[in-house]
C-alpha cells in the first residue's frame, strides 16, 4: 500500500520532479554558497541542511505517504463508527450520534495541543513521530476490542463493559495522537522548501495541491473498500486494515528521516505574544513614535524568537506598536525586561495572528455549509432511487460522497497544471492566484453547490406532488442527479481548503506554523458544531405551528430546498465578509522578503 501511494505520487508529480532536477544542476553550477538552505533548517544530524541531499520532493514523498495512510486509517475507522456503536456496542441512535460527534470534535480540537508541543518544545519531527506511534497503538487496541468478542465469547450479541471501555479508550487515544499528526504533517511537508529560495518557494505552492490530492486518495479507499469490508466481512478486519495502514504510515515516516529538513523549536511562541499585549497595555498612555525606525529591534536579521525571521513594521493595529517604544525605565536593571519592551518582530507576529482571525472566521462558515455534504445531502439521497438499472445492486446514499472526493482528485491536477499557468500569464503572480483570491473563488463556487441541491429538491418534490408519492420511499428519481452538487463541492474544496492550508502556513509567524495548521483545522470542528446548531434552530422555528417543518423525518412532506436556499444566502453573505476582510488583510513580510 505504501508503494501504491509512492508510485501514484511519483506519477502525478513527474513534471515537478523534472523542475527539481533542473534546479539541482543549477545549484551545482553556482557553487557551495548556494548548496545550503538559508532558512535555518537543519538535517537529521543538526548540521545546516544541504539542498542537494535534503528536502523538496524526495522528503515529501515520505511525508505525503504518511499523511495519505493516516487519512485512510482515520476515515476507515470513523466512516462507519456510528454503525459500530449501534450494532456492536448496543448504543441507542441518539447516544451513538452524540458519542461520535464528541469524539470527532476532540479529533479536531486536539491539534491545538499538538501544535503547542511541536512549536514550543520538541519540534514537528518528534511530534509526528511520537504521535504516529501512539496513533498505531490506539488503533491496535481498537482492533483488539472488536476482535475480542469473537475470541472469548460464544454470544456476541451483547457488548460487555470492558469492550466498551477498551473501545473508547482506544478512540480517545487516537484522538489525542491524531492532534499531533494533523497539526504538523502539512506544515512539516512545507518546511522541506526554503522560503528564501524563489525556485523552492514556487514549488511549495504545488506541494499543498498534491498533498491534498494524496490525502483524498486515502480517504477514497477508506470510504469505499474499508466500509465494504466492515459491512460484509467483519469489524475485526474492518479495523485491522486501517490499523495496518497506520503502521505502514509510521514506517514510511521514519524511512525518510535522513532526507528531512528540521527547524529548532523556539520555546512557547504564545509567551512572546502575551508579552506584547502586556507591554503595550503598560505603555498605553505614552505617545507613539512617528518614525518606525526608532522602535526597538535587535540588530541582526534574526528574530528574538528562535526559528523566526525578522519582520518589517506595518502601520495597522498600531496600538501594539507601543510595546516596542523604548523608555528610560526599560533598562533600569541593566537588562531588558521582555514584559516591558518587545521587538518590532514580536509586535508584528502578534499582528499577523490577529489579522488571521477574520479569515479564520469565514472558514468556519464555509465548513458549516460544506458539512451538509455528509449530512443533508445524504438525507436527500436516501429519498431517491439508489438502484442501478433495476438491478439488485443498491448504492448506499453516503457512498455518493465519493463523487466529491473524485472531484477533488480531478480538480487538483487541473488547477496545478492548467489553471495556474493560465492565471500566471494573466496576473503575473508566481502562483497564478494569490492565496486570498484562490480562497475567495472557492467561497463563490460553494454557493452554486447549494443552489444545485436546492433545485434538485424542488424537482424531486414537484415529482412527489404530481404523482402523490408522499408516502413513497424512495421516490423514483435516480440518486445520480446528486452528482453535480457533489462535484461542485469538490471543486470548491480545491480552491478554498487547499488555499487555506497554504495561507495559514505562510501568514503565521515562522515559529508558529504548526499552530497555523491547527487553527485551520478548528474551523472544521467549529463548522460542524455550527451546522448542527443551524439545523436545530431551523427545525425549532419551522415546526412552531405544529407543521412538519423544513426537515421532517419524511422529506416528502418537508421543504428541504428552503434550507439549501438559506445555506446559499449564508454562503453569499460569507463571501461578502471574506472580500471585505481580504482587502483589509496585510500580509506578513519578513526582512529577507523586503530585501
Amino acid at each position: 500500500m505504501v508503494l501504491l501511494f509512492h508510485h501514484t505520487w511519483l506519477l502525478t508529480s513527474s513534471s515537478l520532479e523534472m523542475d527539481e532536477t533542473s534546479m539541482y544542476l543549477l545549484l551545482e553550477k553556482k557553487g557551495e554558497d548556494c548548496v545550503y538552505t538559508k532558512d535555518g533548517s537543519l538535517d537529521y544530524h543538526n548540521n545546516p541542511a544541504n539542498k542537494l541531499k535534503t528536502g523538496r520532493w524526495k522528503a515529501c514523498i515520505f511525508i505525503v505517504a504518511t499523511a495519505s495512510l493516516e487519512r485512510l486509517a482515520y476515515f476507515g475507522m470513523s466512516s462507519n463508527l456510528l454503525l459500530y456503536f449501534k450494532l456492536e456496542l448496543n448504543q441507542h441512535s441518539a447516544t451513538a450520534s452524540r458519542n461520535l460527534s464528541n469524539w470527532t470534535g476532540a479529533c479536531y480540537i486536539a491539534p491545538l495541543l499538538g501544535a503547542f508541543v511541536a512549536d514550543g518544545y520538541i519540534g514537528k519531527f518528534w511530534t509526528i513521530a511520537c504521535s504516529s506511534v501512539l496513533y498505531a497503538i490506539g488503533m491496535t487496541l481498537l482492533t483488539a476490542s472488536a476482535l475480542a468478542p469473537r475470541l472469548f465469547k460464544t454470544d456476541v450479541t451483547e457488548a460487555t463493559d470492558s469492550q466498551t471501555v477498551a473501545c473508547f479508550t482506544a478512540l480517545y487515544l487516537v484522538a489525542m495522537a491524531s492532534g499531533g499528526v494533523k497539526a504538523c504533517i502539512s506544515a512539516y511537508g512545507a518546511d522541506q522548501f526554503d522560503d528564501n529560495d524563489k525556485a523552492e518557494k514556487k514549488l511549495k505552492s504545488s506541494f499543498f495541491n498534491w498533498y491534498y490530492q494524496m490525502m483524498n486518495i486515502g480517504s477514497l479507499i477508506a470510504h469505499s473498500l474499508i466500509v465494504w469490508v466492515q459491512d460484509n466481512v467483519g469489524w475485526d478486519w474492518g479495523f485491522g486494515i486501517p490499523t495496518l495502514a497506520m503502521v505502514m504510515g509510521v514506517v514510511s515516516f521514519f524511512s525518510g528521516t535522513w532526507f528531512y529538513r528540521n527547524h529548532k523549536p523556539g520555546g512557547s511562541p504564545l509567551t512572546s505574544l502575551f508579552q506584547v499585549v502586556v507591554a503595550s497595555l503598560r505603555k498605553k498612555r505614552i505617545n507613539m513614535q512617528t518614525d518606525a525606525s526608532l522602535l526597538y529591534e535587535i540588530a541582526d536579521a534574526n528574530s528574538s524568537t528562535t526559528g523566526s525571521r525578522q519582520l518589517n513594521h506595518t502601520r495597522n493595529l498600531s496600538f501594539f506598536d507601543k510595546a516596542a517604544v523604548e523608555t528610560a525605565s526599560d533598562r533600569e536593571k541593566g537588562s531588558i525586561n521582555p514584559w516591558r519592551l518587545c521587538t518590532v518582530t514580536q509586535v508584528e507576529e502578534l499582528k499577523a495572528v490577529i489579522r488571521l482571525l477574520p479569515i479564520w472566521f469565514t472558514g468556519i462558515i464555509f465548513s458549516s455549509v460544506r458539512g451538509q455534504v455528509d449530512n443533508l445531502f445524504v438525507l436527500q439521497g436516501s429519498f431517491m432511487d439508489t438502484q442501478i438499472d433495476n438491478s439488485s445492486f443498491i448504492i448506499p446514499p453516503a457512498s455518493l460522497g465519493t463523487i466529491g472526493t473524485l472531484s477533488v482528485i480531478f480538480w487538483v491536477p487541473v488547477y496545478d497544471q492548467i489553471i495556474v499557468p493560465l492565471a500566471r500569464k494573466l496576473t503575473g503572480h508566481p502562483n497564478g492566484l494569490t492565496q486570498l483570491q484562490r480562497m475567495g473563488i472557492g467561497h463563490s463556487i460553494l454557493v452554486f453547490s447549494m443552489l444545485a441541491a436546492g433545485i434538485l429538491e424542488v424537482i424531486r418534490l414537484d415529482f412527489v406532488e404530481r404523482h402523490n408519492y408522499y408516502d413513497i420511499k424512495p421516490v423514483p428519481i435516480s440518486i445520480f442527479w446528486q452528482v453535480p452538487q457533489f462535484f461542485i463541492v469538490g471543486c470548491a474544496e480545491v480552491f478554498t481548503l487547499v488555499g487555506q492550508m497554504e495561507f495559514f502556513y505562510e501568514q503565521v509567524p515562522d515559529s508558529m506554523r504548526s499552530f497555523g495548521s491547527a487553527l485551520r483545522l478548528t474551523t472544521i470542528a467549529l463548522g460542524s458544531y455550527m451546522s448542527s446548531l443551524l439545523v436545530t434552530i431551523v427545525t425549532e422555528v419551522t415546526t412552531e405551528d405544529g407543521g412538519p417543518g423544513w426537515i421532517p423525518d419524511n422529506l416528502n412532506y418537508g421543504k428541504l430546498q428552503n434550507f439549501f436556499w438559506l445555506l446559499a444566502v449564508l454562503s453569499v453573505l460569507n463571501l461578502g465578509i471574506f472580500v471585505v476582510v481580504a482587502k483589509w488583510h496585510a500580509s506578513k513580510r519578513s526582512v529577507e522578503m523586503i530585501m
